[in-house]
């Protein structure tokens, strides 16, 4: 049996902003219209769905991605000024780091959740 996540919903203090802030940094897409959730396509068979709350946890996402992919959303987040982390927790500010043979970075979405990057699982 294959077993594949098709989505997951991610709080957010605005659905719609949250959703525009993780499209913009992981060169994606918002889909229209906008109901119950905002939806981004991360790829065939997975989508986040923002979804409007009010209080919640702030959750840990990791992407793994290709080494172009990770220059590209790696040189966004520089762009757009967002602090960045080589550890989760934060420690090592301005630096990625080098795990597995690859590269990595966390940062903060502007709902505090945690994303990570990385390029070898």
């Amino acid at each position: 049996m294959t077993i594949t996540l098709n989505h997951t919903i991610v709080p957010a203090y605005d659905k719609e902003a949250s959703a525009r802030f993780f499209a913009k940094i992981f060169g994606l897409e918002v889909e229209v219209p906008v109901g119950h959730f905002a939806a981004v396509h991360i790829n065939d068979s997975l989508t986040l769905d923002f979804a409007d709350a009010e209080a919640f946890e702030q959750h840990h996402y990791a992407f793994h991605v290709s080494d172009e992919e990770f220059d590209t959303i790696f040189a966004r987040v520089k762009e757009a000024g967002i602090e960045y982390s080589s550890d989760p927790m934060h420690k090592n500010k301005g630096q990625i780091n080098h795990w597995n043979k690859g590269r990595g970075f966390y940062f903060y979405d502007i709902d505090g959740h945690n994303l990570e990057l990385l390029t070898r699982a």
